[in-house]
């Protein structure tokens, strides 16, 4: 990638662990400075200790008024944010129908609202620098979803959503959006504290739903990818000056899309006929 250097501002949601403190890391490492945020912002110098160049900030991004203030902090520290990364968010594992209305909501209101929220607080400031990148992580689920992760997916095709508008909304404003979307890294995100596991079990999704469910247990901090390898491109990437609206990272992530996009283009050929053929004659 072709980058220019010099020192950058972060402002990451999710800061505490996972993908979000391996980002933190490297940014720090690359000279960076760092809002990094968490629910208990304890948690985070725990984690880092108190670098001049951290800022520790308490942030809920279901709250509005919580967001803001983590916003002005920024700014009144740092005078600038560069880089937003909207990392904090959480899965549900279980088959559609066995996730309640109340379980569905939870999530949407961190991994979708709550996106929305901190990004409407940063924009402001990315428009009148004329200047800014925001990297939202979806996942390959927010590409292609499956069997017991159909309601987490649908919070990241939301996601891939509203970051293409944002990236044409925007990029006329000297301000790049790119997803990054992760297959499976090594990090917590399966265990207890990133996914749970609907509170309804139906015997008749065994097969499906319920194997995934399993599966997800056995691979969780067996997974293929390197957090830290991924935080480090993610640190050249906000330096890239023609960054992508998507970046998939992990082997499995790019065979996965690959796989998809060949099934699209099979259907899309195979009825063709049939999907031209709702026009009015001409």
């Amino acid at each position: 990638m072709e980058t220019s250097k010099h020192e950058r501002v972060w402002f990451i949601t999710g800061a505490s662990r996972g993908i979000g403190a391996e980002i933190a890391k490297a940014a720090l490492a690359a000279g960076d400075r760092v809002v990094a945020t968490a629910r208990d912002p304890k948690s985070i110098t725990d984690r880092f200790g108190r670098p001049e160049a951290l800022l520790p900030v308490g942030l809920d991004v279901t709250d509005e008024a919580s967001v803001a203030a983590a916003v002005e902090a920024a700014i009144a520290r740092f005078g600038r944010i560069d880089v937003l990364v909207n990392n904090a968010g959480y899965g549900v594992v279980g088959a559609i129908e066995e996730t309640s209305g109340d379980e569905v909501r939870r999530v949407f209101e961190t991994n979708v609202f709550g996106l929305l929220a901190v990004t409407r607080a940063v924009l402001p400031q990315l428009r009148k620098q004329r200047a800014g990148q925001i990297l939202n992580i979806s996942s390959l689920g927010g590409y292609r979803s499956g069997a017991g992760f159909g309601v987490y997916c649908s919070t990241k095709f939301a996601v891939e959503g509203i970051s293409e508008a944002l990236h044409t909304e925007l990029a006329p404003l000297g301000i790049a959006v790119t997803i990054i979307e992760p297959g499976y890294f090594r990090t917590e995100f399966l265990e207890a504290k990133s996914v749970v596991e609907t509170g309804k079990v139906i015997a008749d999704y065994a097969e499906t739903a319920g194997k995934v469910r399993s599966y997800a247990k056995t691979v969780s901090l067996q997974q293929p990818g390197d957090p830290e390898r991924l935080a480090r491109v993610v640190v050249e990437l906000a330096r890239a000056k023609n960054p992508p609206l998507r970046l998939p990272l992990g082997s499995d992530a790019v065979a996965a899309i690959e796989a998809k996009n060949a099934l699209v283009a099979q259907e899309l050929a195979a009825w063709r006929a049939v999907s031209e053929s709702t026009d009015f004659p001409k």
